[in-house]
């Protein structure tokens, strides 16, 4: 059992994928200008990973190394497909503002990482608490730098007003305030880490 939740756990912060792998990050800053698309984001994800990991762990033993790399991407693809179809059916407006990014889930490098590294090596069971760890780091990790961003950007949390106009500061909303407050979570995560550590080795 303790094995089973270092692994759930590894990736809300001591393997997280934004903070500590550094892959990903294309998306983290292009869409967490509004809290919504920060969530939507990584509950796509979350899906797409989760699911893809289980799919490949299930059948690894009969994956030929030579087509591991084209099957994984065929697997991945499908469940991109059908978080976009989903999106764009249900949610269009959100699917609209979330643009390319959501079909550029199948490439990118944390799913196919986790696939190649993780999914293909252990078992279902593993596999799947691996995924949601995962998943979830990077949902939270989205979900503070898009209320943050949004909060001081724009001065509203899923388009309410808390702050009015005139107090709010540009800066956050563009690409160079995605980069500072993902910088100020980096910074964070390190401080806790080294304390944690320090706690440990008192």
């Amino acid at each position: 059992m303790k094995q089973k939740l270092k692994i759930f756990t590894n990736g809300l912060l001591a393997e997280n994928p934004l903070l500590v792998l550094m892959i990903g990050l294309c998306s983290s800053l292009a869409v967490t200008q509004e809290l919504a698309n920060g969530i939507s984001m990584g509950l796509s994800m979350t899906f797409v990973l989760v699911m893809s990991e289980l799919i490949i762990s299930l059948f690894r033993k009969l994956i030929p190394d030579s087509v591991r790399i084209p099957v994984f991407i065929i697997v991945i693809a499908s469940f991109t497909t059908i978080v976009d179809l989903l999106m764009q059916a249900f949610l269009p407006a959100l699917s609209e503002a979330m643009g390319v990014f959501i079909p550029l889930i199948v490439v990118n490098c944390i799913i196919m990482g986790r696939v190649e590294s993780f999914a293909s090596k252990n078992c279902p069971s593993d596999a799947l608490l691996d995924g949601l760890g995962m998943g979830l780091g990077y949902t939270w990790v989205l979900c503070g730098i898009s209320l943050i961003r949004e909060l001081l950007g724009s001065g509203t949390i899923f388009r309410f007003r808390i702050i009015p106009e005139a107090y709010t500061i540009g800066f956050f909303t563009k690409a160079p305030g995605g980069f500072f407050v993902f910088g100020l979570f980096i910074a964070i995560s390190i401080a806790v880490k080294a304390a944690m550590k320090k706690e440990v080795t008192k």
